[in-house]
């Protein structure tokens, strides 16, 4: 079993008692809150917090569904260039429907969208926006907000926050969340605020960001793995100089925030009319994770293998073009100051040894892969594929699995799990009739032979059982993974790592 660091039932308990607070205190009639970072499915903090659920943010919703309402941000830019959310491989317009979907599932009101930095002329948007009323879902668009960031007399106007329309919203806690960073939550919580106070209603500002941790040193391996993960945007942690000026107390927080904070708060000054109640951005903050932390050293070591996974991660983008080289150097300067090496993932050596094994005994080496899976247990189990073999009718990918969940179910390394029959009847689907231009079968179409075969083979059967088990283990191929791979392996809960090499020149392909 995994090791456990992180209390999921203290972390809603404290979480949800500390935003019924902020609501109820002083004479406001409203709260908009900033949900930073994943409401659903956070997978960054399900690995660096050992025993987070990952959908415990929105669960703590549950618990105050009669209270809240979300509104949903995705900027425009976002739309047009098809920005993508890495863990989920989906585009973040994508992702604006499916985490719809999620909250109604957990019963809660999804107020609207909104469109941030709206600019006219932009079909994709238009397209989107409109996709979106079809299926009866309101938006809302907003456009550049003229003189931000500096000329808040501006901003605070009719030609600033008041050319925005005002959002419809009944209930006291407004959830403003959006697929990612830059969604322009921020902007559309204050443009609300300035038209509450416009009708007379008075209402406050509260932020909800998991990362950084503000209550853990700077350098603590949960906050370096924050960096880490925001390595595209350059984010640097930092200590909250005005928190220090304002209590004599270090906490952490970010540049941006500290960068804008003197903003808001002049902003929010100017929209209530009042000295603002908040002298810090870790006052504007409400997150209580770092109180639930049962172990620290398992925390450490989780977050310190998701710095390496991250530098990993970043370098396979590099070479796919998603992003530039300042990102990968980046990332490798964090996992440098913590004195980790892609060796201190295990599975790595395991994959690459495996691979110069194949190789040794192949005839054509450019194209061999292997990949490794490291059980629970801390057993490794392998698996490659070498090509010009006319036996392999798998990636690699699939290969490893077959061979963990065997391993897992104490099945012999000899016995066959599907039939090769069935496996060589959909390849001449594929090839014959889909026209795929490749007969070896990926790794969701090997399960989906083994979940057929298990119907009449028991030993199949006690595989597929296994297949939960690989949930939250390690992974690494010394190719990159097709898309499709990638996010089967991602389904099953596997932690996945590549090397940043195609497994062939073919441009298309790849």
């Amino acid at each position: 079993m995994q090791k456990v660091g992180f209390s999921a039932e203290k972390y809603i308990e404290e979480q949800s008692k500390y935003i019924l607070e902020r609501i109820n205190r002083g004479d406001s009639e409203r709260l908009y809150l900033e949900f930073g970072g994943k409401l659903v499915q956070d997978k960054h903090a399900a690995r660096v917090l050992p025993g987070f659920d990952e959908n415990a943010k929105i669960k703590l919703l549950h618990r105050m569904k009669d209270q809240a309402e979300i509104i949903i941000c995705i900027y425009a830019g976002d739309i047009t260039t098809r920005k993508t959310r890495q863990d989920f491989g989906i585009a973040y317009d994508l992702e604006v429907l499916r985490i719809i979907d999620m909250f109604r599932a957990y019963d809660l009101d999804v107020n609207s969208v909104v469109v941030t930095r709206y600019e006219d002329n932009s079909p994709a948007v238009d397209k989107f926006i409109s996709k979106l009323e079809r299926r009866g879902i309101r938006t809302y668009k907003h456009r550049f907000t003229k003189g931000y960031p500096t000329d808040v007399e501006t901003i605070v106007s009719d030609e600033g926050y008041g050319k925005n329309p005002y959002i419809e919203v009944t209930k006291p806690l407004v959830v403003v969340n959006g697929p990612g960073g830059g969604s322009g939550k921020l902007a559309t919580c204050l443009s609300q605020l300035y038209h509450e106070y416009k009708l007379g209603r008075k209402a406050r500002y509260a932020k909800f960001e998991t990362f950084p941790i503000w209550n853990l040193p700077l350098k603590h391996p949960v906050n370096v793995a924050y960096e880490s993960a925001t390595a595209d945007l350059q984010d640097v942690n930092m200590i909250d100089s005005f928190h220090l000026e304002a209590y004599g107390e270090k906490t952490v927080n970010y540049n941006r925030d500290l960068e804008v904070f003197p903003v808001v708060k002049r902003i929010i000054e100017k929209i209530t009319g009042e000295e603002a109640e908040y002298k810090s951005p870790t006052d504007m903050g409400v997150n209580r994770a770092g109180f639930s932390i049962t172990d620290d050293e398992v925390v450490r070591e989780a977050s310190c293998q998701e710095v390496i996974r991250r530098y990993m991660i970043a370098e396979c983008d590099y070479k796919k073009g998603k992003v530039d080289m300042k990102t990968v150097e980046r990332a490798k300067l964090l996992m440098d100051d913590l004195g980790l090496t892609e060796a201190d993932r295990h599975v790595v050596g395991s994959a690459r040894q495996y691979a110069e094994l194949k190789r040794s005994c192949a005839e054509n080496t450019d194209s061999v892969v292997a990949m490794s899976i490291e059980l629970d247990s801390g057993e490794i189990v392998n698996g490659s594929f070498v090509g010009g073999s006319s036996s392999r009718i798998m990636v690699a990918a699939a290969a490893a699995v077959l061979n963990s969940i065997k391993t897992l179910a104490g099945i012999s390394d000899e016995i066959k799990l599907i039939s090769t029959n069935i496996l060589k009847s959909i390849q001449s689907l594929k090839t014959g009739v889909l026209g795929s231009s490749t007969k070896i079968l990926n790794v969701e179409e090997v399960l989906l032979a083994l979940a057929i075969s298990a119907e009449t083979n028991p030993t199949a059967e006690m595989a597929v059982s296994k297949l939960p088990d690989l949930k939250g283990c390690r992974a690494h191929c010394t190719a990159i993974l097709s898309d499709k791979d990638e996010n089967t392996l991602k389904a099953l809960g596997l932690d996945v790592t590549s090397d940043p090499e195609y497994v062939t020149n073919n441009l298309y392909f790849n």
